[in-house]
């Protein structure tokens, strides 16, 4: 009888592999001891089996093998199904539970990974009833009862095609399981908590760039433990479907909170601009995988997966990089980052399933907070250790890529061995020449550097390899495809090889042309006159000097010293304009230059005297000769604007007839001469006689006797008033400088002056001015009341080029206690030509101090209007000479000057009104102020304070405050 059993047993299962029925399983053993058995290995998976399956059972107690067949009970299921068998080998009834986890990190793979689901749908045993499902977020749980020596087959419903894994687990010790796991994940997720809002506070606090990429990549890792521990689930409604997408989207945060934290804290953007722009792509891309997360979450993980791998790589090449150039930074990452490697390597193990243990998922969510926990210190400790943050503290790496990319340098890289030169970036387009060309061998510089600096070039570079060591400052030409020469500076040192030969020479090259051209500007400028472009006193003066030491070396050489001064120029300037005066002077320098020889000197002493150094003529009566053609030649009339313009010149010359002469003294004696010429009518030629220099002693005494008056104060001051046209009443006075001397009575402001400027004592003049004129007004404040005037005094060409003169205006006026806008500085025209930078820097200077600027003698000048444009002048005063002009173009021309200073918000001051028509005129036109002897003439201070006592009587009643 058991012989046909058996042999029936064997029919029936020939009879199901015909019919292409599964085959029976061997089944798992199970005693009472067993609390854990991992199932995966012997189930079979049946896949497209459609929804009706057929299987054969494991064999029963008997050694009979059944054949069963289950149907699909869920809509979801999609023709997949799982099978094992156990057997209770002992003699007790057995509970167990079947466990599939919805999500296993082991073996989900790298692309298109396996991001968890609900695995089981149902599970049928071959005997009795389908099996009951325990509620679970993360597991599919099914709790069986085995009696003892029972032999059950059991079919498992799929709802995907893959079961990662499935236990048999003792529900006690299940459930000691979940709840060890659940302390650890709650450790976890606490420290990842306080982690990313620790940081982010930190941020708030003290906001550099690492501290919110370190925060931002701190809560990437809490949301992506959240999902993995299953914390999502507990907080809002994740179905196994949704819990893909949440997945995925925690793994596309985690690679893109890597990016941002390796970049910022590396501060990649200061090495390369490229890499910024690498980055600012990498992270775009990283964005657009969270859309992609939602419709396909398998591809966005995947990809995020990867981007994990390539920033670890790229983490440890640029971690190297920095740190063997001694970038602080890079090295205080290494710790961390070597973590990160070691983090990435086993859950590269882990995804492709050589590790597979239930420790590793998680542990890898501990490892994952640890690290972030420390880049958190590490970012810490450069916040707040030393200050070196906010103190710039960089390598010398980034400070070299610093300077070279915010100076615009190029590299200059010659590579000795291969002689092959390259620039960085090419240097070629900026000559015009096609690129590369002045790439390859040096020389190919060699054609296109000026001939005078080749032999330069090549010998500094050859002493360069020569001495292997040392740095090479050279400054040469080369010429563009233009023709015109660039000024370069290279600066390179040599780069030695392990035998001491030079192999590199490295360094950067500088297009220097404007400054250079600067340079030059500067020091020409600096010995030229402005206008005429000849030599000035100070180069006329080291020129005599060689011309004296190269006669004392040449007895035959006897230099000859002229000066020339043009008779009544002034008269010129006053009836034409300066702009006129200055065309002449042009135009005599011309002619003066025709009359030269290339050895002989020509230069501006002054405003209209001329020096001249005569070396090519020795003989007296050649000298003589020149001396009647240079005379001749001034002489001869200028065409200007249809009439003609007549000059005279008085001309003194010295010739040098003794060693040891000193050149001031030379042309001291040649102005001496010059001088006596003046004396006797001027257009005449006077060589210097001993005698002259007792008429130069009365220039002297009278200087020495100004000197003396200003030390004990006996120049006085005197005051024309200004009045307000539209209602004739004080608005401010102008001082004048009267000198009353002992024994010459009363002298000239145009007799001292001059000699003043001449000598430094216009520098006190000018001060005692300002001084007195300041305290008078002070004065008059004190005793009168705050009334509403203000003071114009005059500035001299030498206090304007004088370098503290703001500092003394300042100290003048603030030792009066007056207010600094009480106060207007007059310069005229030509007193801001002679420098006008130094001008411009002084009189802003001024004016910021409050001071006001008036612009003297406007409307004589040649440049005017663009004084007015670049000068802070808040005040122009027209010049008498076109007030007083009786003709009938006279109104449009004022007309115009009023309203040009109305468009620039600038007031107008009349001077020289000489009627009450004229002053009405002006009044219509919108003329501010006059000044005229209309008004009254210069008086005293006593005089202006009864002048004023009797005009503001009436509202201070005698009492005053301080202005």
């Amino acid at each position: 009888m058991r012989n046909a059993v058996i042999v029936l047993g064997l029919m029936t299962i020939a009879l199901i592999e015909l019919t292409g029925a599964a085959r029976a399983l061997e089944p798992v053993r199970i005693s009472r001891e067993d609390t854990a058995l991992d199932l995966t290995a012997t189930t079979e998976i049946y896949r497209g089996r459609g929804e009706a399956f057929q299987v054969s059972t494991a064999p029963g107690a008997d050694g009979i093998v059944r054949r069963i067949e289950v149907r699909a009970s869920d809509a979801k299921h999609s023709g997949d199904w799982a099978v094992f068998a156990l057997a209770n080998v002992s003699d007790e009834q057995l509970d167990r539970l079947i466990v599939a986890p919805h999500f296993r990190l082991a073996g989900s793979g790298v692309l298109w990974p396996d991001l968890g689901a609900e695995r089981i749908l149902s599970i049928t045993p071959s005997e009795g009833f389908a099996l009951d499902r325990v509620p679970n977020d993360e597991d599919d749980v099914f709790r069986i009862t085995l009696n003892p020596g029972t032999v059950v087959t059991f079919v498992a419903e799929l709802a995907t095609p893959d079961l990662p894994q499935i236990y048999l687990w003792e529900p006690d010790a299940y459930k000691d399981t979940v709840n060890a796991f659940t302390l650890y994940r709650g450790v976890v997720m606490g420290i990842a908590g306080l982690l990313a809002v620790f940081l982010t506070i930190l941020f708030v606090v003290k906001g550099t760039s690492m501290l919110p990429a370190t925060a931002a990549l701190a809560w990437a890792v809490l949301a992506y433990v959240s999902v993995d521990f299953g914390f999502l689930s507990k907080l809002i409604s994740v179905t196994p479907g949704d819990e893909q997408m949440w997945r995925a989207g925690t793994e596309v945060f985690l690679a893109t909170g890597l990016v941002v934290f390796l970049f910022a804290y590396l501060n990649l953007n200061r090495w390369h601009i490229n890499l910024a722009f690498v980055t600012a792509a990498w992270i775009i891309g990283l964005g657009a995988l969270f859309a992609v997360a939602i419709y396909d979450p398998a591809i966005a993980a995947g990809i995020a997966r990867l981007s994990l791998t390539a920033t670890t790589i790229a983490g440890v090449a640029l971690i190297l990089f920095l740190g063997f150039n001694r970038y602080d930074r890079a090295i205080m990452l290494v710790p961390t980052w070597a973590l990160v490697v070691c983090w990435m390597f086993g859950a590269w193990l882990t995804v492709t399933g050589q590790l597979s243990n239930d420790i590793i998922q998680p542990a890898l969510g501990g490892a994952l907070v640890l690290i972030v926990l420390l880049m958190g210190f590490t970012v810490v400790q450069h916040s707040f250790a030393g200050g070196a943050f906010h103190h710039g503290l960089f390598s010398d790496m980034e400070r070299q890529a610093l300077a070279l990319t915010g100076a615009g340098d190029i590299v200059w890289d010659w590579d000795v061995l291969r002689d092959r030169l390259v620039t960085i970036p090419d240097i070629s387009p900026t000559f015009g020449y096609s690129p590369n060309s002045l790439s390859g061998p040096v020389r190919n510089w060699l054609p296109h550097i000026h001939p005078d600096d080749r032999d330069r070039f090549r010998t500094s570079l050859d002493a360069l390899l020569e001495h292997r060591r040392g740095r090479l400052n050279l400054e040469f030409r080369v010429r563009a495809e233009d023709g015109h020469h660039h000024w370069m500076q290279l600066r390179i040192r040599p780069v030695l090889g392990s035998s001491g030969e030079v192999i590199r020479c490295v360094g950067t090259i500088v297009d220097v042309t404007e400054q250079k051209a600067a340079e030059t500007r500067l020091l020409h400028d600096a010995v030229h006159d402005n206008l005429t472009g000849l030599p000035n006193r100070q180069l006329f003066v080291d020129r005599l000097e060689m011309a004296i030491a190269a006669a004392e070396a040449n007895p035959i050489m006897r230099p000859t010293v002229f000066m020339i001064d043009l008779d009544d120029f002034r008269r010129v300037n006053e009836k034409h304009g300066m702009s006129v005066g200055d065309t002449i002077l042009l135009a005599v320098t011309r002619r003066l230059k025709r009359l030269l020889k290339p050895h002989d000197s020509l230069a501006r002493i002054a405003g209209d005297q001329f020096g001249l150094i005569l070396v090519s003529e020795q003989e007296p009566a050649r000298v003589a000769a020149l001396a009647e053609a240079i005379s001749t030649a001034i002489s001869a009339p200028i065409d200007f604007a249809n009439q003609e313009i007549h000059l005279t010149a008085s001309i003194g010359l010295v010739t040098w007839v003794e060693r040891g002469a000193v050149p001031e003294e030379l042309m001291k004696d040649a102005d001496l001469a010059m001088a006596q010429a003046k004396r006797f009518g001027g257009n005449r030629i006077e060589p210097f006689r001993p005698a002259f220099r007792t008429v130069g002693s009365n220039r002297q005494r009278l200087e020495q006797d100004l000197r003396r008056a200003i030390e004990r104060g006996d120049l006085t001051l005197v005051y024309q008033p200004i009045v307000r046209m539209e209602d004739a009443e004080i608005a401010g006075f102008e001082a004048l400088l009267r000198w009353d001397d002992p024994k010459r009575g009363v002298v000239s402001p145009s007799e001292f002056i001059p000699i003043a400027e001449s000598s430094d004592l216009i520098l006190r003049l000018g001060m005692y001015a300002l001084r007195g004129a300041a305290n008078d007004l002070s004065n008059w404040l004190a005793a009168v009341g705050d009334i509403p005037i203000f003071m114009s005094v005059n500035l001299s060409s030498a206090q304007l080029l004088k370098a503290d003169l703001c500092n003394d205006v300042i100290h003048a006026i603030s030792d009066s206690r007056c207010a600094p806008e009480r106060f207007k500085l007059e310069l005229t025209e030509t007193l801001v030509m002679h420098n006008p930078q130094q001008a411009l820097v002084t009189l802003s200077r001024l004016n910021e101090a409050g001071i006001g600027l008036s612009l003297d003698d406007f409307g004589t000048g040649h440049s005017s209007l663009s004084y007015l444009t670049r000068f802070p002048f808040s005040t122009i005063k027209i010049d008498k000479s076109l007030v007083s002009e009786p003709t009938e173009r006279r109104g449009v021309l004022l007309r115009s000057i009023v309203k040009l200073a109305k468009d620039l918000d600038m007031t107008v001051v009349a001077e020289g009104v000489a009627n009450e028509d004229d002053a009405e005129l002006l009044a219509e036109m919108g003329c501010d102020y006059a000044q005229s002897f209309l008004y009254g003439p210069p008086i005293g201070p006593d005089s202006v304070m009864r002048l004023l006592r009797e005009r503001y009587s009436h509202s201070s009643g005698g009492t005053g405050t301080d202005g």
